[in-house]
């Protein structure tokens, strides 16, 4: 793995994170009982978002660690990789 693969790799892990954690702890308005007017009752009360951001932050290194590690300590190879697709396909 190269910078650019394992800077490319924790951006969709991170942003798949982040849509993994958005709805844990999410109130509506509605549930709130604070609705504010022009929005939909089922908006978000209070999203939290830094929080959620860092959540998705340490999920993300986390998974990444785990990745990088299994791909650059060669427990994970090319060949593996390939010889997977063809036991898949045929």
């Amino acid at each position: 793995m190269n910078l650019t693969g394992g800077i490319v790799l924790y951006t969709i892990l991170w942003f798949l994170s982040l849509f993994l954690v958005l709805p844990f702890g999410q109130r509506s308005q509605a549930d709130a009982g604070e609705v504010v007017p022009g929005t939909p009752a089922g908006a978000p009360a209070d999203p939290r978002l830094g929080r959620k951001a860092l959540l998705a932050t340490v999920l993300a290194t986390v998974i990444w660690g785990i990745i990088a590690w299994l791909i650059l300590g060669g427990i994970v190879t090319r060949a593996d990789v390939i010889a997977l697709e063809r036991w898949f396909h045929g």
